[in-house]
């Protein structure tokens, strides 16, 4: 008799742990400042933005691709050069999130990495340096992004990113340049 109540109770608790690695697996949690597309196997990424919260899903057949939809951050450098023919490299700034109500068209054409895809900017900031000279260059220094910041978002937009901000933080010249610079002034006096 004790056999069979143990039998039914191995039963019981293997049917248990089961429904419970089913129930498991067709729940997930969307962190706040975090939405996800559903890719669903059969139909491929569904135009439905999921928000936070807990929400189910179809096990082994959907899968939820999770976006950061807070402002994220991003330093690009690039290496380029002035009108007066001086290397000069540029880190710029950017304060950037995806469009929410865009993520079903970002995924599919540019995946989860989109920022490494889109945000690369050495096609936009050549025209803006390379049009004056390296003194020029420091002295006007908040212009050089602000004629980027136009095409930089309009080029995000078309892909679904809302850009922010965006800054030089850093500039720096060849060491010949530089010594260059700074000995003028001090020849002057």
């Amino acid at each position: 008799m004790a056999a069979k109540v143990f039998e039914s109770i191995g039963k019981f608790g293997l049917a248990l742990a089961i429904a419970g690695g089913v129930v498991n697996s067709a729940l997930y949690n969307m962190d706040a400042g975090h939405r996800a597309v559903i890719f669903d196997g059969f139909g491929g990424v569904q135009d439905i933005v999921i928000e936070e919260g807990t929400h189910f899903l179809i096990p082994w057949v959907q899968k939820p691709i999770i976006f950061d939809c807070r402002s994220q951050p991003r330093n690009v450098p690039v290496n380029t050069g002035s009108k007066d023919l001086q290397k000069v490299i540029i880190i710029l700034g950017i304060l950037f999130w995806p469009a929410s109500s865009q993520l079903p068209r970002i995924f599919p054409s540019t995946g989860e990495d989109y920022d490494e895809s889109v945000l690369p900017v050495q096609n936009y900031r050549d025209p803006p340096v390379r049009g004056g000279s390296a003194g020029k260059l420091i002295t006007q220094r908040e212009l050089a992004p602000r004629r980027v910041s136009d095409d930089l978002t309009e080029r995000a937009a078309t892909f679904g990113l809302i850009l922010d901000e965006l800054s030089l933080t850093f500039g720096k010249f060849t060491e010949r340049w530089n010594t260059t610079f700074l000995l003028l002034p001090q020849k002057s006096l």
